[in-house]
């Protein structure tokens, strides 16, 4: 907790994280202009090689035994229960019900119930603020080894948030910046209980998608209330029976989803191979449909701009260059790129510098970069005109809220710098600082981190489930705020915690970070690392400096 000074005259002091107490502004945007590092450069790097570091193989028995042994003890367990010497607090079929058809699938949950339970705590943690770049949270403990919590009644304040999804900071509670917000609240009411095709279309849904479409610079967009539901609810508008669909094996689940309920063909491809999709669009083309041998209907290639779980980015010109020659169409995901990458934040077709026209289907969401919800479908306008008739989430769901609308479209303003000001600018350039600098530090410490130079998703490969475990625990001890992600959501040898880089992040928070990160590692041994990295080596773009030449 910060002790702020008694009176004005006072000297700053320091909170127990070692932040300045006028750095931390729990419900606004710190407003501090930070300094560039050591060359800190903020133009976009967009030839930057991704870093996928392998970790010696004792690291993987380790992770492979690790999990052995948890399975052995929940087998362990799971016969304890069933001789009655352990409690079970699972649902179970009722003694009556014994010759039904089962309810519930016993071996299907033995993860849940035997390894999840057992660290549930790291999950789902109650948040009682702002989830800006410091948070509170609520403090809670469990007496049955993490089957129900209660609360304590203490809160642990200002946790620095590594965790959401703030790229650019407008998750904030400012008034200054909200007043239009609130403005529409008066004028337009918190809901609007209607579909946009019955009596729920506003002029400020219109404004907004103009704004987006001048943004994203094409020819038109649509809105809609929910970033899952754009993906899932579109891709059956787009293809169907008689259509193949070519997807990166580390797409979202909402693109998946999609995928499953157009009834089109799937066909997965290795993340980021270009060899890979090639291959499979050479034998699309040859061989056409199974069994008959017709041509597909429409091939659609779908990727994502930065993968969320791996802070991966697109290898963009190379699949264009793919799909023109096999004349296939691109559906592109920014929900994590629109934004946080690229110059002025208009994502990955700025930061490889090439045209939007060249890809067919620009999607991507506001929950992130804009600090709102909901997402968006660009691109031509005969595209965008069917989907506004064919489209399940256009027809059937509620149009987007108006104070939504409207904080959407001043972040986008912003971002253009059509408020009149160079705040959205400042803040994309803080990012891609920020960016540079922690990764650049994890990878001087000796963590083996993935993704591209340019993603503010920055995993850091923690393999053990133990490990795992007791990273997540022992840096909310020190009030840092971590997400950490093991098997099923990752393969069972790549656990990790994924941090997530915010504009709103200070240089002092991001060191205090760092140092407990350095702290935590040296005492878990979590630096796999083999590699020898020179911080200022890797901050600086020795290229420009041969171009100057």
């Amino acid at each position: 907790m910060s002790r702020t000074a008694a009176n004005g005259n006072s000297k700053t002091h320091l909170n127990q994280n070692g932040l300045k107490s006028e750095d931390i502004k729990k419900n606004g945007y710190h407003n501090k202009r930070e300094k560039n590092g050591p060359g800190t450069s903020v133009a976009s790097r967009q030839h930057r090689q991704e870093s996928f570091e392998q970790a010696p193989m004792y690291v993987a028995v380790m992770t492979y035994l690790g999990f052995g042994i948890v399975t052995l003890f929940g087998y362990l367990r799971d016969f304890l229960r069933a001789v009655g010497l352990e409690k079970c607090h699972l649902a179970q079929e009722r003694e009556e019900q014994k010759d039904f058809v089962p309810l519930y699938q016993d071996f299907e949950n033995f993860y849940t119930r035997n390894l999840y339970m057992r660290v549930r705590d790291n999950w789902n943690r109650p948040v009682c603020s702002l989830p800006g770049p410091v948070f509170d949270l609520m403090e809670r403990v469990s007496d049955d080894y993490n089957w129900t919590f209660r609360f304590t009644g203490r809160t642990i304040h200002n946790a620095v948030n590594m965790g959401s999804y703030n790229y650019l900071g407008f998750a904030e509670n400012k008034a200054d910046f909200l007043k239009t917000v609130a403005d529409k609240i008066h004028q337009y009411g918190v809901g609007v209980c209607s579909t946009r095709q019955e009596i729920g279309n506003l002029s400020i849904h219109e404004e907004l998608e103009k704004l987006v479409a001048s943004f994203l610079r094409v020819e038109s967009s649509m809105t809609f209330g929910m970033g899952f539901a754009t993906n899932s609810m579109n891709i059956a508008a787009l293809v169907g029976k008689g259509c193949l669909i070519l997807s990166d094996e580390l797409n979202h689940t909402s693109l998946i989803l999609g995928a499953r309920l157009s009834g089109a063909t799937i066909r997965v491809f290795k993340h980021n191979n270009m060899h890979s999709l090639e291959k499979m669009l050479r034998e699309a083309v040859c061989s056409g449909q199974p069994r008959t041998h017709r041509p597909w209907r429409k091939i659609l290639i779908m990727v994502e701009g930065i993968y969320s779980m791996e802070g991966s980015v697109v290898r963009l010109p190379e699949i264009i260059a793919l799909k023109q020659k096999y004349k296939a169409y691109l559906y592109l995901d920014e929900a994590h790129s629109i934004g946080a990458v690229g110059p002025s934040g208009r994502g990955v077709t700025e930061l490889f510098d090439v045209n939007p026209a060249d890809v067919d289907v620009m999607m991507g969401t506001f929950t992130k970069s804009f600090g709102a919800a909901g997402g968006y479908i660009a691109g031509k306008k005969e595209l965008v005109d069917y989907l506004r008739s064919h489209s399940h989430s256009a027809v059937y769901a509620s149009a987007m809220s108006p104070p939504v609308t409207e904080q959407i479209i001043r972040a986008i303003r912003c971002i253009m710098g059509k408020d009149g000001s160079t705040e959205g600018i400042r803040r994309i350039r803080q990012l891609a600082e920020n960016t540079r600098y922690f990764r650049a530090r994890l990878k001087e410490m000796g963590f083996i981190i993935y993704g591209n130079d340019d993603s503010p998703v920055v995993p850091i490969l923690l393999y053990m489930p133990g490990k795992v475990v007791a990273f997540a625990r022992e840096m909310l001890e020190r009030k840092i705020a971590v997400v950490v992600v093991g098997f099923p959501a990752t393969p069972i040898t790549e656990a990790r915690a994924r941090f997530c880089l915010s504009a709103a992040h200070t240089r002092a928070m991001l060191d205090q970070v760092l140092h407990h990160l350095n702290e935590v590692g040296d005492a878990l041994c979590l630096k796999f690392s083999r590699r020898k990295y020179s911080f200022r080596s890797d901050l600086c773009d020795e290229t420009d400096f041969e171009l100057d030449s």
